[in-house]
């Protein structure tokens, strides 16, 4: 903790994850410091409370990202050069010693032991209370606070632009803010049938571009839905805007092997005499194969060893190309992520503060960051959190 003469005062606005983070820490940091909060909803960490389904995916392994470009679509330079000053595993240990034991799922998602969002929820609020920060709940900020020695803005992601005019004053450059998470509407009743299936790893993309996501896929009553989806609506989010959300989706329900790859493994299938219905690859469920034999009009009732070539043929484009129309997006659960926001040409990427302010500082979605799913957008709020009160506490031993 470092020991300042004069009592500092600090303004955050925004009490989402990044800026009660950010005032929990700058507590510990500095000894005489005044904190107060400004939250336009009644509560806060409300979005926090309800991550992860109330569970609240806290953070990930990041064992299985070789590149935070597959964790950060937009930002990941940033948050590799802001990882060396708070990694993920720090943030692990963070919240071990904080009193929150933490478990790693199969998927490498974290989660409290208690998978209760509301223990992360208040023990931050008791960091706060103990160091004796004002949040100030119900109270839109429309002009900046004055009298402060340093400003933390950390009002998170919004789809329209206007919402950021009282950053007019700033006069910073901004990408315009679209949703990158969501999933998508496919006017396609058949497979609405099958609402609840998931299939455990699909490839898809979008047509014509080079757009892809893998892993696994949930069918919904209004369309498509799961981390691949997510995570494809994520990295195609500008370009999906631009298109009205209305694209080819191209899926391949074989685990991403290829048209030649597939027709190895359907091999053993054409010697046999069963009938196509009662014969299919194990990661498929009755119900979904033959609903894709349908659309490579083969009858169920057909043996295998009565395909004939374009039989076949057409059962292989079903399924490494099976295409789809999206009709528009749908958001996920309660959650709302959005990419855009203030350009990152506007801060020091070392400290978080802006070129032209330098006692101002932001984090959290405000920036043009955000990730897929899996706790990488709540990883993001620590490590920015974090950074902007070291910098700040650092700033006052110079």
């Amino acid at each position: 903790m470092i020991a300042n003469d004069s009592t500092i005062k600090v303004a955050i606005i925004g009490a989402g994850a990044a800026g009660c983070f950010c005032a929990a820490n700058l507590s510990r940091m500095l000894q005489q410091c005044n904190i107060t909060i400004y939250e336009r909803a009644r509560r806060p960490m409300a979005k926090l409370a309800i991550t992860g389904g109330g569970r609240c995916n806290l953070t990930n392994t990041f064992e299985e990202i070789t590149s935070l470009s597959q964790a950060y679509p937009r930002g990941w330079r940033l948050m590799e050069r802001l990882f060396r000053q708070f990694s993920p595993s720090d943030t692990r240990k963070w919240w071990e010693d904080a009193g929150v034991p933490l478990v790693v799922q199969p998927d490498q998602c974290i989660f409290p032991r208690s998978q209760d969002a509301m223990q992360v929820v208040n023990t931050l609020l008791q960091i706060m209370r103990e160091a004796n920060a004002k949040i100030l709940t119900s109270t839109k900020i429309e002009v900046l606070p004055q009298g402060f020695d340093y400003i933390v803005i950390t009002t998170g992601g919004n789809p329209r632009i206007e919402s950021l005019s009282y950053l007019s004053e700033l006069d910073l450059e901004l990408e315009p803010p679209v949703p990158s998470l969501f999933a998508l509407n496919v006017n396609d009743s058949h497979l609405q049938e099958l609402t609840g299936i998931v299939v455990d790893d699909c490839l898809v993309s979008i047509a014509g571009t080079k757009f892809l996501a893998q892993g696994p896929l949930l069918i919904t009553h209004f369309g498509m839905s799961g981390p691949a989806i997510l995570r494809l609506s994520s990295y195609a989010a500008r370009y999906l805007a631009e298109k009205d959300y209305s694209v080819k989706l191209i899926v391949n329900w074989m685990q991403g092997l290829n048209e030649e790859q597939v027709r190895q493994e359907l091999k053993e299938y054409l010697q046999s005499t069963k009938q196509t219905g009662n014969h299919h690859p194990r990661h498929l469920t009755a119900r979904h194969w033959n609903y894709l034999l349908k659309r490579a009009c083969i009858s169920i009732d057909k043996p295998w060893n009565a395909l004939n070539k374009k039989d076949v043929n057409r059962l292989v484009n079903v399924l490494t190309a099976d295409t789809y129309l999206s009709e528009g997006r749908r958001q996920y659960k309660a959650e709302f992520v959005t990419c855009g926001g203030v350009s990152l040409r506007s801060i020091n990427p070392n400290t978080l503060a802006l070129k032209s302010h330098p006692n101002i500082y932001l984090a959290g979605e405000l920036l043009d960051v955000d990730s897929i799913t899996g706790g990488f957008n709540l990883q993001a709020a620590w490590t920015m959190g974090y950074v902007v009160a070291k910098n700040i506490a650092e700033s006052q031993s110079i």
